[in-house]
């Protein structure tokens, strides 16, 4: 339960900032100006495309984290034994870490109109992302052969569970960020691409979160963390 608190926690603070960032939380009765240069008025656009992330990832935020409160419970029974965390976790986070960021250095080039950052950072994040899915599989047939099967115990099968659901949400993600690419290498104007580009970047920042809250479910990592922090705070 401690985890599921600290990812709810988490998200409504990047939820808050992203709002803020969209200037939701401006006061259009305090701007001067005419009614179309403040927030609520006229020029006041929010595309669709955004509205529409922002819902699907609020659906996917409560999916995962009503696989984490089925995790949380279901450990406590006797007949859980975890299985050991490959160390090849920790590379794929790494490489996942770096399509992230290279996807938000592509959002900040398109906002330069740098065509060719643009281009490098989106092919770099989806190179980073297929090497991250790739590793994902590499864990898996590890456990496999050291006899770890998803049938063989609940932790065994929570963790093929929780890393196909994020790995599958990334994959789509790939799909997108592919239609994307494709776009730009054919010579869109960046200033079009600007939008998707920058939903892309949202989406893998987004993923990135997940995993690292999955990541530290199945390592131990968050209990220890909340631990700290109640003791801090006793």
């Amino acid at each position: 339960m401690s985890a599921i608190i600290l990812f709810l926690a988490v998200l409504a603070v990047i939820a808050g900032w992203w709002l803020s960032q969209q200037r939701l939380m401006a006061k259009p009765w305090l701007e001067e100006g005419s009614v179309g240069d403040f927030p609520g008025g006229d020029s006041m656009t929010w595309p669709a495309a955004k509205v529409g992330l922002g819902v699907f990832l609020a659906v996917a935020s409560t999916l995962f984290v009503l696989f984490i409160s089925a995790y949380s419970m279901r450990m406590s029974v006797v007949d859980w034994r975890p299985l050991p965390v490959p160390r090849l976790l920790w590379v794929n986070t790494g490489v996942l870490v770096l399509s992230s960021v290279a996807l938000q250095w592509s959002y900040v080039a398109a906002g330069r109109d740098d065509t060719e950052s643009v281009k490098i950072g989106l092919l770099a994040g989806g190179a980073s992302a297929v090497i991250f899915l790739a590793g994902q599989l590499l864990a898996w047939q590890r456990l496999g052969a050291a006899g770890y099967f998803v049938a063989s115990n609940p932790a065994n099968s929570f963790f093929y569970l929780l890393t196909a659901v994020h790995g599958l949400h990334l994959t789509g993600g790939l799909v997108a960020l592919g239609r994307t690419s494709a776009k730009v290498w054919r010579g869109a104007e960046i200033a079009e691409m600007r939008l998707s580009v920058e939903l892309c970047a949202i989406y893998w920042h987004f993923l990135l979160l997940v995993w690292l809250v999955l990541l530290g479910l199945l390592t131990g990592w968050t209990d220890d963390f909340v631990n700290i922090c109640r003791q801090l705070l006793s």
